[in-house]
Parts: C-alpha cells; sequence; structure tokens
C-alpha cells in the first residue's frame, strides 16, 4: 500500500451532518432499503440559483459534501439517501468514493439536491 496524500484535509471538515445511505432496490412497501446511517463531520460547499419557467421562478438550492477517506467502507458505492445539515433535510443525488491509484479511498463526495 502506497502512503497517498489526503485530498480533503480532516482539519478542513467541521460541519457536522447525519447521512443515511440507501441501498440498491426497495423493500415490500416500495420505500427505499436503509443500508447504513452516519453522523460525521464534512466540508460543506453549497449553491444556489434563481429558476425561470413560463409558470414560476424559484430558487434551487445544491451542494457537495467532502469527506476526508472512507465515510462508510461497508457501503461499496454511494448512489442515493437523504441528510441532515444546518438543520434541513436534503437528498442525495449522487456519491463518489475517488481512490488512490493502490485502490484505497482518499476521499468520499456527496452530491445533494
Amino acid at each position: 500500500m502506497g502512503n497517498w496524500p489526503s485530498l480533503v484535509l480532516p482539519q478542513f471538515c467541521k460541519t457536522p451532518i447525519h447521512l443515511i445511505y440507501h441501498q440498491e432496490g426497495i423493500d415490500e412497501d416500495g420505500a427505499p432499503i436503509k443500508a447504513i446511517e452516519i453522523d460525521s463531520v464534512c466540508n460543506y460547499q453549497g449553491s444556489a440559483k434563481r429558476i425561470r419557467t413560463d409558470k414560476e421562478t424559484f430558487v434551487k438550492i445544491t451542494g457537495v459534501c467532502l469527506f476526508n477517506g472512507d465515510i462508510a467502507p461497508e457501503v461499496p458505492e454511494i448512489s442515493s439517501g437523504e441528510v441532515v445539515i444546518f438543520g434541513e433535510k436534503r437528498t442525495i443525488v449522487s456519491g463518489k468514493k475517488a481512490r488512490n491509484p493502490d485502490g484505497s479511498v482518499n476521499y468520499c463526495e456527496v452530491d445533494l439536491g
């Protein structure tokens, strides 16, 4: 195993977050199946943009949560779920485990919609 530099440094992960990852598939009631639930800290970067349609104008808020290392080693991929951040419940729209050349996870990224 190589000694790879951390691309998301732990000293910059200060925002408390509660995550619920869903596994693939649904239960017998059609609801997502919870894979794991985690309380952690992240480096959060949010953005907002105004969207205008023919009928309305609204603000869409998105965000990216970055974590040092593998936040959920028992889950092979992060694809869906929900988080509570700054007291607001948000939806996970995608996730990534960025890997080092030796296959170890350098950081995790969770995109919110």
